[in-house]
This record gives structure tokens, sequence and C-alpha cells, in this order.
């Protein structure tokens, strides 16, 4: 989630599928190590739903974010992206981490990735 304006982060993001209209929408959830969740999955969840609400009929999923962060940054260590880069870049990164675990995911148990964010009227 961009900063701390969520209304702004919302409005851009509906921005984003109206201009690529994607088929489904992944958003990370933020889980402990051992599964868990914390406050930030808590918020995480309440922002997909008020989104979900938002692209209605475009699906959103919550998929496990767990370790994207150290796989993005060391993807990028290793090809020789300084870390000064800021935390930004390392977030672009995971984002791409995501989004492919969710769709190797969904190609080796051809189900939908995650959990989906129901629509809540």
């Amino acid at each position: 989630m961009p900063g701390r304006d969520v209304p702004a982060a919302h409005r851009r993001l509906r921005q984003i599928v109206e201009e690529y209209e994607p088929i489904e929408v992944i958003l990370g959830l933020p889980r402990s190590l051992g599964g868990g969740e914390g406050p930030a999955a808590a918020k995480v969840r309440e922002f997909a739903q008020v989104f979900a609400r938002s692209i209605a009929p475009v699906p959103v999923r919550l998929v496990d974010e767990r370790m994207t962060t150290v796989t993005a940054a060391q993807g990028m260590r290793a090809s020789g992206v300084k870390s000064k880069k800021g935390r930004s870049v390392i977030d672009q990164a995971a984002a791409v981490v995501i989004l492919q675990n969710a769709l190797e995911s969904e190609r080796a148990s051809g189900n939908p990735p995650g959990e989906g964010v129901e629509v809540v009227v």
C-alpha cells in the first residue's frame, strides 16, 4: 500500500484497473514467518475489502507475501543493483515476486492463488 493516504491509493489502483482491465487483482498479504496474521494483515484485509467493492466485478485475491522482500533484495543484489536504490525499488521487485509466485501456484494446482476477497455489499 503506497504511503498512508489510503483513499489516494484506492483512487490510483482503480485508475490502473480501468486502464488495463485485468481479469483479477492480486494483493500481497503480510504474514509472520509462522503463518500468523498481525495488524499489518488486518489493514491489508480492510484495504482489500474496500478496494474489491470499488472495482467489482473484477475479483481481488490475497496471496501470502512471506519472504518476497528478501527474495527480491537477493535477486537485485545478484543482478548488481545496489541496495541504496531504496525501499520503493525493493517493494516493486517484491510485487513482481508476489505475482510470479501466484502465477506459478495457479499453474501447478489449477486453482486460483491465495484467497478471494468476498465483496460484501
